[in-house]
């Protein structure tokens, strides 16, 4: 008869934008499991996955077996629902992230995209799944996610260093109206510019005076200078996340859930993370221009629908104790179910 409950050995990946040793909360549980050594100071620990999904899979700590295989052992141990539907495997991804600087500026592609991608080149998109994702803050947490309402993108885009990026027939003062055509164009137009322009742009908009961003985005200019410290001076994701996109700060406890053709990027923090069980992922900024994919490609799959910030905000209240469980529950309830 398998046992009830078994320990996992759940590996932690070292991207470079991780937090480094005892900075990172993914690293501190990674070295918990007995065997696993001691952190070092220099080394980046920046995601513990846990579960079934191949790419970092779980393990019995006991005897190394891959929790995949003695699932298919010990298929009750899922349950019948997850059975029924899933078959015996964890049909969720769970993570522990810890991030010092911003992660890739990316979406994940909705459940029919998905499946096309992996169709048409199942090496980089290694599954057919969506991505819908859940995160739970563990430390202050710092974000973009989603796009600004229609007229706090217009009053932003019709600033002298960025009237140029509009399409011709909204560049004009008297015609300040976006839309979901126009944002889209102007997303793929910042996300192709080369990368001297990028960073003139940047230097422009940094030299303004914060209130000329209106009363909701004055934070512009200082996001501009973070996000130029981290990556570079010519990184389009700069333009792309500052600019259009919410930026939000919450607290532990509080949670956000992204919806997988919403664009985002965790930029500080440490977090639970929960999504359907996919690894599908399209970059396109914050990262080496060499690993950033087709601009149109990421604007087929992205919603240019503006969410309010309060749209992606869960669980509102202070992780405590007992309270952890039924704030993660919570949050998890929001994931739609895989299809």
């Amino acid at each position: 008869m398998a046992e009830s409950v078994v320990q996992l050995k759940c590996e932690c990946k070292h991207d470079p934008w991780g937090k480094k040793g005892k900075d990172s909360i993914a690293g501190q549980l990674w070295s918990k499991t007995p065997g696993t050594g001691d952190l070092k100071d220099d080394e980046a620990y920046s995601e513990m996955w846990m579960g079934t999904y191949p790419t970092v899979p779980s393990r019995l700590l006991s005897t190394g077996e891959l929790l995949s295989d003695y699932l298919k052992k010990n298929p009750e141990l899922v349950g019948k629902a997850t059975l029924e539907t899933s078959g015996p495997e964890i049909p969720f991804l769970p993570k522990i992230l810890s991030f010092a600087k911003s992660l890739p500026l990316q979406i994940h592609p909705d459940k029919s995209l998905a499946e096309k991608l992996h169709a048409k080149d199942p090496h980089k998109f290694g599954d057919s799944n969506h991505k819908p994702e859940i995160a739970i803050a563990l430390s202050h947490f710092e974000l973009f996610a989603g796009f600004k309402p229609f007229d706090e993108i217009a009053t932003i885009m019709h600033l002298p260093p960025l009237t140029r990026y509009l399409p011709s027939s909204e560049s004009e003062p008297s015609s300040p109206e976006i839309n979901a055509t126009t944002l889209r164009t102007i997303s793929k137009t910042l996300l192709s510019l080369q990368p001297n322009i990028v960073a003139q742009t940047i230097s422009e908009l940094r030299a303004l005076p914060d209130t000329h961003f209106g009363p909701q985005n004055r934070m512009i200019p200082s996001l501009l200078t973070r996000l130029k410290n981290q990556y570079s001076e010519s990184d389009n994701g700069a333009l792309v996340a500052a600019l259009l996109m919410n930026y939000l700060a919450i607290g532990p406890g509080e949670a956000v859930c992204v919806p997988a053709d919403g664009i985002h990027a965790w930029l500080s923090g440490d977090i639970v993370e929960c999504m359907a069980q996919s690894d599908n992922v399209l970059n396109t900024g914050f990262c080496p221009r060499a690993d950033r994919d087709d601009v149109e490609l990421f604007g087929e799959a992205l919603s240019f629908h503006p969410r309010g910030v309060e749209e992606y905000k869960r669980g509102q209240r202070a992780l405590s104790g007992a309270d952890t469980t039924s704030t993660l529950k919570s949050a998890l309830g929001h994931l739609p179910p895989r299809q």
